[in-house]
């Protein structure tokens, strides 16, 4: 038995893909999944599954989701030990202490492509990749950057979601 952390792009956020936490672990309790717990309103959601292999388990909750849930978005789905990693591999430990609000995971599918880092923008903000994950660091407001502007002109992958620090760190808990 593997417990895994899903997290869903871009549901309950800004009135997108609007998905009811109790609809969410209805459903994957049907599927029979295990111990379903979900984080927060934004499409964050733990569970045991015997399936060991993220990619495969990533797929058939997507199509899952579309069939019975009308849901169309990816499913980025990281164990205990992957989780766990993003915690040490924080590359601005100084941002987790002081705004842990303000540091934002981006999970993705893929390894992170760096030839996109550094990312040329006027902004205070901090970015750093590692595996498939990149940090960002807003020392300011979040919701007034503009860094998303500037990363979806560089091309930035589509299939991602971010966390703030505190997220990361319940998920963490929640994975044990």
């Amino acid at each position: 038995m593997m417990r895994w952390a899903a997290l869903l792009k871009g549901v309950n956020v800004g009135g997108n893909r609007k998905l009811p936490m109790a609809d969410l672990r209805d459903f994957l309790t049907g599927l029979g999944l295990g111990d379903v717990k979900t984080l927060l309103a934004s499409g964050n959601v733990v569970f045991d599954a015997e399936e060991k292999d993220a990619a495969k388990l990533e797929a058939y909750l997507e199509g899952e989701a579309k069939a019975k849930l009308g849901l169309d978005t990816g499913w980025l789905l990281r164990s205990h030990a992957e989780l766990a990693g993003v915690v040490k591999a924080n590359p601005f430990p100084d941002a987790a202490t002081a705004h842990p609000n303000h540091l934002l995971v981006h999970f993705h599918r893929d390894p992170f492509p760096t030839s996109l880092l550094p990312l040329a923008h006027d902004g205070p903000e901090r970015l750093a990749a590692h595996g498939r994950e990149l940090y960002v660091d807003y020392p300011d407001d979040v919701g007034h950057s503009k860094l998303p502007q500037a990363m979806s002109k560089a091309k930035f992958p589509k299939l991602v979601t971010a966390r703030n620090w505190n997220t990361v760190l319940k998920l963490v808990e929640l994975t044990k």
